[in-house]
């Protein structure tokens, strides 16, 4: 029978054992007051930003490539819903993740651009300022679902959440942010600093329910969808794409702490919903000194922006979709995918799922 994980470390690392004090198995441990301590991180929390960012680093810690963050207001109660395609935590784990000192990261905590990470304090610090803070589903190896409700009137957040961050190309080369530090921003801060290993969607419930609902056609094949017995054997990310109809995929949603009625669901599956799309396909970064006319002056500038139709959309995507079968095969790749259109000011960009055919 395979030892204790503490007794191991106790044995090749010498008094290493003493940064654990319980030894949960699966990985996951419980480090002693003082190991929390020195993994002290830099920032606290103190806003509805730093639950997400700390929501966002935990996804991105657990190896998620794709993250989908939900966000909610009714009053002044803020809901946060963040769901990955990460390792997924153990059932046996979900009531002790927002516990002190609990961590998978004994030997791997690090350093990235807001500090430690891996003191296991992080969703510690989020269930102690939150009303509510809690894993909504998770398995191992089919990724998480977390969810945070917040009181904005005991814990802030900035005034102005709709404004989605300018970014402008200065003098000197470099890339300057504007706009407030609103939850949007942080979300497009981190999706930049982890834009090598993860895709961050950010959307309301409705709008990230329709980019998994893409996400999960383009992903499975249509008989894999069809003669799906149980979903829960699918990742989270595929799982809404298997809903046969409005009721079982607002039943669906429900269980990823999607919160939507049947109507809405009814209008994601018919295609009336605009899809929550990858961050980094939404920023432009402008430059002052291109829009400059003959006096110096600036110009009115920048692209008209272009509205499409859903009946437009659908139809450049059909068209590249049908181009796309053409030449799948040759590369081993499924040709049964639906590409997505997104919009900029200056560009219109078809994304096309690269799937392995079987």
């Amino acid at each position: 029978m395979p030892g204790r994980l503490s007794d191991f470390v106790e044995e090749v690392s010498g008094e290493s054992h003493l940064r654990v004090e319980h030894d949960f198995g699966d990985g996951y441990v419980r480090l002693c007051t003082s190991e929390a301590e020195r993994r002290q991180a830099a920032q606290d929390i103190q806003c509805s930003e730093n639950i997400l960012l700390e929501m966002m680093r935990n996804s991105k810690d657990a190896h998620g490539s794709r993250i989908f963050v939900a966000l909610a207001k009714e009053g002044a109660k803020r809901t946060i819903t963040v769901i990955d395609n990460g390792d997924g935590i153990p059932a046996a784990m979900h009531r002790h993740i927002f516990e002190p000192r609990v961590t998978s990261k004994l030997d791997t905590s690090h350093k990235d651009a807001w500090g430690l990470h891996g003191r296991g304090m992080a969703l510690y610090s989020i269930a102690q300022n939150a009303e509510e803070a809690r894993v909504v589903c998770s398995e191992e190896g089919k990724g998480s679902a977390l969810q945070a409700v917040t009181d904005t009137l005991a814990l802030p957040e900035r005034s102005d959440q709709s404004s989605f961050p300018a970014f402008i190309l200065n003098e000197k080369g470099e890339v300057a942010v504007r706009g407030p530090r609103n939850l949007l921003r942080c979300a497009c801060e981190f999706a930049i600093e982890a834009r090598d290993s993860c895709t961050v969607c950010v959307g309301s419930p409705a709008e990230v329910a329709a980019a998994l609902w893409d996400y999960g056609n383009a992903a499975l094949t249509p008989a894999s969808r069809i003669f799906c017995k149980d979903a829960g054997e699918l990742p989270l990310i595929k799982r809404l794409a298997t809903a046969e109809d409005p009721a079982a995929f607002a039943e669906l949603a429900a269980g990823l702490g999607l919160a939507l009625s049947e109507r809405t669901a009814r209008r994601i599956m018919d295609g009336q919903v605009k899809p929550a799309l990858p961050l980094l396909e939404q920023i432009r970064i402008e430059d002052p000194r291109a829009a400059k006319g003959p006096r110096g002056k600036t110009a009115a500038g920048r692209a008209r922006a272009v509205s499409l139709t859903a009946s437009d959309r659908e139809l450049i995507a059909s068209g590249a979709r049908e181009a796309f079968g053409t030449i799948a095969a040759d590369y081993y790749l499924q040709d049964d995918v639906q590409p997505s259109v997104a919009i900029g000011p200056r560009s219109l960009t078809i994304t096309i799922p690269l799937i392995p055919s079987a």
